[in-house]
């Protein structure tokens, strides 16, 4: 009868030998065992380069540097007393009350026809504006001044949007009520229901100086979210009193410029000097038109502004601009400047004034040459309406005025606009 090799039974002495005597078989037992001898010898041996420092290791061969480490070390937290500094100090200040800011906004958003036939006059008059709203998504900075939750932020960041989700330092996050905006000067308002919230301290933006400390804090390219707590840039004040006109329905005038850096999502954050108060709130980044982020320059609106316009938000949830001069201009040109004897073309002369207006209450006159207004030069109507865009109804503008080859002041009290007095 065959024997039955079951599981586990060892084979007899024969069948070893057969499969010894086999020569392929032979051969890959040589070329295993010298393998499998070196494998044991790599598990045996460990590589220099694997060794582990530790502790005693670096102090037994490095005392020395131990010795230094200890003598610089003046708290438990191992940060030596010489790296603490004055922005340091600021940044510890004013980090926990700064916030993220992620909004929603409905935008309405042109059609853009490929073939251009829609942008024609004549195929507008029968079918429109081809417009439509498009739901958006933006982000940006934002800082909180008062326990109770008010917050910070501009305009452009905030005020039209449907829905705002503050985070806070931490990774606290929470819905925030718009209380009033302000697009002439692109201030807005927001306010989260809370209690002891931590808030920066505002200084007074009068009196920085060109070339102190700057620093920057907010939330660029949307960091808070990953971080949960303000990413800080640190420069110099540049300049201060820039007058950048207008863009969109937004008047710049006496900005802060600052080379801290600042880039798309710090709109809205605290630009803040080495004793932790907030000196201006970042606004604008100078681009030279190549790209949407920082190359040298950021602009922060005066935190002395700030503090004018939120006191109306927060009052009546607006900043009435609504308000009237009573007169118009044009520029002055060449042949202009020669008909009234003036040296060089400069400031807007009156064109026409309105009767039973400010203007004409003020003495002011077709003919008149407009020099600057509240200090500043004028060269275009725009210049005028900056200075308009951050007054309201009472508010006095202070001419220069050239007339007859002589200067004159005229003082001009702003009225509200007629829809208004209705």
């Amino acid at each position: 009868m065959p024997e039955v090799i079951r599981p586990n039974t060892p084979r007899p002495a024969f069948a070893v030998r057969i499969m010894i005597n086999n020569p392929y078989i032979r051969i890959a037992l040589i070329l295993t065992i010298p393998l499998l001898i070196g494998v044991g010898i790599g598990y045996l041996v460990k590589p220099a380069g694997a060794h582990q420092v530790g502790k005693d290791d670096f102090s037994a061969n490095f005392p020395q540097a131990v010795q230094t480490q200890e003598k610089n070390s003046g708290d438990d937290s191992g940060i030596s007393a010489g790296r603490q500094n004055a922005i340091t100090r600021s940044v510890a200040k004013v980090s926990p009350a700064v916030v993220g800011i992620n909004v929603i906004a409905v935008k309405q958003v042109r059609y853009q026809d490929p073939f251009g036939w829609f942008d024609d006059p004549m195929w507008r008059q029968f079918f429109g504006d081809r417009v439509y709203k498009q739901e958006v998504k933006g982000l940006g900075s934002g800082f909180l001044i008062s326990p109770d939750g008010y917050i910070v932020t501009n305009d452009h960041v905030a005020g039209d949007a449907t829905d705002v989700t503050v985070t806070l330092s931490g990774g606290k996050q929470m819905k925030a009520k718009i209380i009033g905006s302000d697009p002439a000067t692109d201030v807005c308002l927001l306010k989260v229901d809370g209690r002891d919230l931590p808030y920066v301290s505002l200084g007074n933006s009068d009196n920085v100086v060109i070339g102190e400390w700057a620093i920057a804090l907010g939330n660029p390219f949307g960091l808070f979210e990953i971080n949960d707590k303000p990413t800080v840039t640190v420069g110099v004040i540049s300049a201060a009193g820039m007058k950048l006109g207008q863009i969109d329905n937004h008047f710049y005038r006496d900005m802060i410029e600052t080379d801290a850096a600042i880039n798309g999502g710090n709109s809205g954050g605290p630009l803040v000097n080495s004793d932790g108060e907030v000196i201006g709130m970042n606004t604008l980044i100078f681009t030279g038109g190549q790209s949407n982020t920082y190359i040298g320059y950021g602009f922060a609106i005066p935190v002395n502004k700030v503090k004018r316009v939120i006191i109306d938000l927060k009052r009546k949830g607006k900043v009435s601009h609504n308000i009237t001069a009573g007169f118009e201009v044009q520029p002055v040109d060449a042949r202009i400047a020669r008909y009234f004897g003036m040296g060089q073309p400069r400031g807007v002369i009156v064109s026409d004034v309105y009767a039973g207006g400010p203007a004409e209450a003020a003495g002011l006159k077709v003919g008149d040459v407009i020099l600057d207004v509240n200090g500043e030069k004028v060269n275009t109507d725009n210049d005028i309406l900056a200075v308009m865009a951050e007054l309201s109804p009472g508010d006095v503008l202070k001419f220069t005025v050239y007339r007859e080859r002589k200067t004159l002041t005229i003082a001009l009290k702003l009225a509200p606009a007629r829809k208004e007095q209705e």
